[in-house]
C-alpha cells in the first residue's frame, strides 16, 4: 500500500467525541519513549505528522489522522510514563481504556516494545488486558537501528519465551526501525489486508 494523503482530523480525550466508525482505524500505543510517534511519520511518510521530542509523554489526547482518505490512524498516549502526577498517569489510563472498550472499528491496536529493552512487566499486563478484552493486536518492535541486529534478535527471542510462559500462541510480530524504515512496508501491508476485511 501506498500512503498518497494524510489528514489531521482530531485531538480529543473523550472516545465519544471521536470521529464516526464508518472506515477502518488502526490505533498506535507503547510506553513513554518508545518511538511511537517517528514510527508513525515513518508508516504516513510525513515526518511532521505526528510529534516527536526527546521528552517522553509528549501525545496526551487520542489523535485521529485520515489516510488515504479511507482508513483512520491513531496516535494514543504512551503509558508508564513515570514524571506524569498520579492523577494524570489515571486519566491517561481512563482514556485509553475507555477508547479500546469502544472502538468497534478498531480493526487492530499496534503495542510497540523497544526492542533494546528485556520483557518489562507493564508490556506483558497490558497485553495480557487486551487479550482478555478480545480487543485485536500486534507486536511491534522498535528501534532496532539503535542495537546490533544479533542483540535485538536475542532480546525478541527472549520476550517470546517469556510470552510463552502464559501465552498458547503469540501474537503476530513486526520487526521495525523509523530511521531505517525497516518493516514499514509490512506494516502497511498487514493494514491493507485488514481494511479488505472491515
Amino acid at each position: 500500500m501506498n500512503i498518497k494523503t494524510t489528514e489531521f482530523v482530531i485531538s480529543n480525550s473523550n472516545h465519544k467525541m471521536c470521529p464516526a466508525q464508518t472506515i477502518p482505524e488502526y490505533a498506535f500505543i507503547g510506553r513513554s519513549n518508545v518511538g511511537k510517534s517517528s514510527l508513525i511519520n515513518a508508516i504516513c511518510n510525513n515526518k511532521k505528522l505526528a510529534k516527536t521530542s526527546g521528552k517522553p509523554g509528549k501525545t496526551k489526547l487520542i489523535n485521529h489522522f485520515l489516510i488515504n482518505k479511507s482508513w483512520h490512524l491513531v496516535d494514543l498516549p504512551g503509558y508508564g510514563f513515570a514524571k506524569a502526577s498520579k492523577v494524570k498517569r489515571a486519566e491517561f489510563h481512563d482514556m485509553i481504556i475507555s477508547y479500546l472498550l469502544n472502538r468497534e472499528n478498531l480493526m487492530c491496536l499496534f503495542v510497540l516494545v523497544d526492542s533494546r529493552h528485556t520483557p518489562q512487566l507493564i508490556d506483558q499486563e497490558f497485553m495480557q488486558w487486551l487479550a482478555e478484552n478480545q480487543i485485536p493486536f500486534v507486536i511491534v518492535f522498535t528501534k532496532t537501528d539503535k542495537i546490533t541486529k544479533n542483540r535485538a534478535t536475542k532480546n525478541i527471542e527472549k520476550y517470546k519465551l517469556e510470552m510463552l510462559k502464559k501465552w498458547v500462541d503469540i501474537p503476530k510480530i513486526f520487526i521495525t526501525s523509523a530511521k531505517k524504515k525497516t518493516g514499514i512496508m509490512e506494516v502497511l501491508k498487514y493494514i491493507g489486508t485488514l481494511n479488505n476485511q472491515f
